[in-house]
Formats: C-alpha cells, sequence, structure tokens
C-alpha cells in the first residue's frame, strides 16, 4: 500500500477506480486512527464504541465516493490549493451531512477516512510492517518530517485539479462562502496533523 498511494496521486483522480480490496485497505487504516471520542466545536462529544465496528463504518460504496474525494484533496494539498482542498472536503462532508442517512459516529468516519486518505497519499502518515514474512499486519505510524513525500505538482496538473473540484462542488450542496470543515476540525482536511485517537479537538 505505501508503494500505491505515490501512484494514486501521480495520476489523475478520474483515471482510476479502486478495487475492493483497496477500498477496504484505506477503510481498515482509518478506523485504526478514528478516535474513541470526538468533541465537536459546541462542545458536543461523539463517543465512538471500537468494538461496534460494523455499525459505525459505512458501505464499500459509499467509502470509495469518500476515497475518490480524499484523493482530489491529496492532489489539491500537492499543488498548494488549500482554499480548493476545504472546498472539496466541506463539499464531501455537506452531502453526507444533508442525506441524514447516518449516525454521529458514522459522520466522524466518514471525516476520517478523507482524511486517512489525505494523509496516506502526501506522505503524511506511513505503514510500517509488525513482524516478518507474507500477510504480516501494518501499522500505521506519523512520517516523520523529513521523510514526507515532496509531490510535484506541473501548471497543467494544477488546472486539472481545480477543474475537478469546482464540478464536483458544483454538483453537490451550494456552499457558504464562510464554511468551515464540517467537522469543525482544522487537520480535517489533511492539511495539518494526525486526529488524535482520544480526542479531536
Amino acid at each position: 500500500m505505501a508503494a500505491v498511494a505515490p501512484a494514486m496521486l501521480s495520476a489523475p483522480a478520474s483515471a482510476q477506480e479502486l478495487s475492493e480490496k483497496a477500498t477496504r485497505t484505506f477503510m481498515e487504516y482509518s478506523w485504526t486512527l478514528t478516535p474513541e471520542r470526538f468533541t465537536k466545536p459546541n462542545g458536543e462529544t461523539i463517543l465512538i464504541d471500537k468494538s461496534k465496528r460494523d455499525e459505525v463504518q459505512v458501505p464499500l460504496d459509499v467509502a470509495r465516493e469518500v476515497i475518490r474525494a480524499g484523493r482530489l484533496s491529496a492532489h489539491a494539498q500537492a499543488c498548494g490549493l488549500a482554499k480548493e482542498q476545504g472546498d472539496n472536503h466541506n463539499s464531501l462532508m455537506r452531502r453526507h451531512l444533508d442525506s441524514k442517512r447516518w449516525s454521529p459516529q458514522q459522520i466522524v468516519y466518514i471525516n476520517q477516512l478523507h482524511l486517512t486518505v489525505v494523509m496516506l497519499l502526501t506522505g503524511r502518515i506511513k505503514l510500517v510492517e509488525k513482524g516478518e514474512g507474507e500477510g504480516t499486519d501494518k501499522e500505521v505510524v506519523v512520517a516523520e518530517e523529513a521523510q514526507k513525500n515532496t509531490q510535484t505538482c506541473s501548471a497543467e496538473q494544477k488546472e486539472k485539479v481545480k477543474e475537478m473540484i469546482a464540478a464536483y462542488v458544483k454538483s453537490g450542496p451550494a456552499l457558504a462562502s464562510s464554511d468551515k470543515p464540517a467537522s469543525g476540525s482544522a487537520a480535517a482536511t489533511g492539511s495539518t496533523t494526525v486526529v488524535p485517537k482520544t480526542t479531536a479537538e
């Protein structure tokens, strides 16, 4: 997976369709990083029972959509498009909030899945093998600053990413100009640090 991430980022997001295995892999890593307690800006706390994974995770097709959006956000981050990255994340979260389909715990998971994809693809977290041999477990750890991937973005790629995000945002609910990340966390777009496993500010 570590070798797949840079390749996924270097190709156009629309040119690749995630396999079920890749989708479930992203879901697994994001579940590892999903906090047990999430505090919203208004002070409301959402508790997540990590023993009830099936009740918190979302269906495969929804996860695939979230991962596609996360991949776009990663492209935007690599191209230095902070506003577009934020708009892309806000549009994703607004769609799922407005759908009224998901529990508060599932909304936290959707946000975490997006964040995990961005951080994996931009090298902010990496996978470390635990043990040796085939089928070895992998652990998600924060990458050291010096080891983060340095992504390049041509002017053509930058324009393409802008167009793709504009089309995605246009196809969803209208965003207010004052919109902040739907989760209320600056880390939600993956442009800062990993959300702690205990509390998200």
